[in-house]
């Protein structure tokens, strides 16, 4: 039986993850209560374990079979006793109603990247997002625990999945070039197609503009996503203040991200973009404000002066 001591020390390892290797998402969940913060570090470091072995430099037989190791030890964790990430992540578990079963959604993600799978439609694509996204999105919703998710639990996960969707387009459209760089292409193959470009990488390592026909697709995408936020942010208001104010710093920062990029997509063919800590501050106290949210209408219309803030530097959504 893990001793309260120990527990402590699992969680800090957690918190210290999140602090080192995914700042914008630390932004988000130190608005929230210690327990929920807790559990929301317990389920990215797991979330990134995952990751890294995905984005790792091992032979791809022994990626696989990393990857069907965290599914196993996702399935139980409480079989994992000496393992720090999974001692918090069983604890948090029992606090909360998670599905452990998204984390097997995540590998099933991590899998599609290892056979270099490409998508020809956004249909396809989502499914990718789902899985590497909208099973985390659904992980923290669980933490979030409104009300509506025990009385109507559909509508809630569905703006949850939209929300999640966004944020992964958006890093997609950021990592246009990185990806490209490790043989990986995110980007509907017919989006491609109907603005008659393709991705390629130029002698110094930049994207091609193709006489502006790639900044043309970006852009096409750039919308797509900014419909998904328009829906998927009413899940804002059905959360509790502080769960409200994570969810919508997290969701501010990746917005502005997109702004950023639908007003000016060549800024990604040479360089990584970043948001400034002052602006993720500024993001965050916004977020806490205590003022309602706006409805679905009202989130269109206000879109584009959210994108005036920045820019984010997240990968997949996490």
């Amino acid at each position: 039986m893990t001793s309260s001591t120990e527990l402590a020390a699992a969680y800090a390892l957690c918190e210290q993850i999140v602090g080192s290797q995914a700042k914008n998402f630390s932004y988000g969940i130190r608005l929230l209560p210690g327990p929920k913060r807790r559990a929301l570090s317990a389920i990215y470091a797991f979330a990134r374990r995952v990751d890294d072995i995905g984005d790792g430099d091992l032979p791809m037989d022994q990626k696989l079979a990393g990857l069907a190791e965290t599914r196993r030890q996702a399935e139980n964790p409480e079989r994992f006793p000496e393992d720090p990430v999974l001692v918090a992540l069983a604890d948090t578990a029992r606090r909360y109603p998670l599905d452990l079963g998204c984390f097997g959604e995540l590998v099933d993600g991590c899998e599609m990247d290892q056979v270099g799978t490409r998508y020809q439609t956004w249909d396809e694509l989502s499914l990718y997002c789902r899985n590497v996204a909208g099973s985390i999105g659904r992980l923290s919703l669980a933490v979030f625990n409104p009300p509506a998710l025990h009385t109507d639990p559909k509508p809630t996960e569905e703006l949850a999945d939209r929300l999640g969707l966004a944020l992964q387009l958006t890093n997609i459209l950021r990592d246009v070039r990185e990806d490209l760089q490790g043989g990986r292409v995110y980007l509907p193959q017919e989006t491609l197609d109907a603005h008659g470009c393709e991705l390629v990488l130029r002698e110094d390592g930049t994207l091609d503009p193709q006489d502006g026909r790639l900044a043309a697709a970006l852009r096409f995408e750039a919308a797509r996503a900014q419909a998904l936020y328009a829906e998927g942010l009413d899940l804002l208001p059905l959360l509790d203040w502080r769960s409200r104010g994570c969810c919508g710093a997290l969701s501010g920062i990746y917005h502005a991200l997109l702004g950023q990029i639908a007003a000016d997509p060549q800024a990604t063919f040479g360089a990584r973009m970043s948001v400034p800590t002052s602006t993720k501050l500024a993001v965050a106290a916004r977020a806490l404000a205590p003022r309602p949210f706006a409805p679905r209408s009202s989130a269109r219309a206000a879109a584009p002066a959210a994108s005036s803030d920045g820019s984010a530097d997240t990968r997949r959504g996490r």
